[in-house]
């Protein structure tokens, strides 16, 4: 299991440079963020946890390209250079504000079961963020009750769950909601990296 581990705790753990460790990510890989945003902390008091954002590292070999397949609020699902968030985030010619963590699991997928997972992921892409699955949640937390609905729009923690699922991976997650902080504390899960 990834251990519990707090923003100060994240901010303590020395980063590697990227350019370092580029050639190591994998497909499957893990990406966790901590931002210093405000829709950031309202994820994290909700959570709380330090996470406010999960997504799935996916490496295209034949182009040399190392990307995040994440759910993005106000965007939806896309595919985006890792690079760009260390170097350009958003545009603005500056990192992403926050810290990055990258992990995997303490075991290897076969290539089938991870292009089932990176597959399913290509297939939703441009679908929605989930914008009001924040409240929700806020208010299933509230008020004990479990998920009811399913729609076809996805917060990131969803998309994580759902296309590790397609490849038999299935992190638990209560009946509430799940969140960054649920795939981090999964027992396969295992920290590599800290790269912001």
């Amino acid at each position: 299991m990834a251990a519990p581990i707090t923003k100060k705790q994240i901010k303590e753990l020395p980063v590697i440079p990227y350019e370092k460790i580029r050639d190591h990510l994998k497909t499957g890989h893990i990406f966790f963020s901590s931002g210093s945003y405000t829709f950031s902390g309202i994820i994290q008091r909700l959570t709380k946890s330090a996470w406010s954002h999960v997504a799935i590292v996916y490496r295209d070999h034949e182009l040399g390209r190392v990307m995040i397949l994440e759910a993005e609020p106000r965007i939806g699902i896309r595919l985006i250079p890792l690079s760009k968030y260390i170097r350009d985030y958003k545009g603005k010619r500056r990192p992403y504000k926050g810290q990055i963590v990258l992990a995997k699991l303490n075991f290897d997928l076969e290539q089938e079961k991870l292009n089932k997972a990176i597959s399913f992921g290509l297939d939703e892409l441009t679908r929605p963020y989930d914008n009001w699955e924040i409240l929700r949640i806020m208010t299933r937390i509230l008020f004990r009750i479990g998920k009811r609905e399913k729609n076809k729009n996805y917060i990131c923690s969803e998309l994580v769950r759902d296309a590790f699922a397609k490849a038999g991976v299935i992190f638990p997650f209560n009946d509430t909601y799940i969140s960054p902080q649920e795939i981090w504390k999964d027992s396969r899960v295992e920290i590599k990296y800290r790269v912001l």
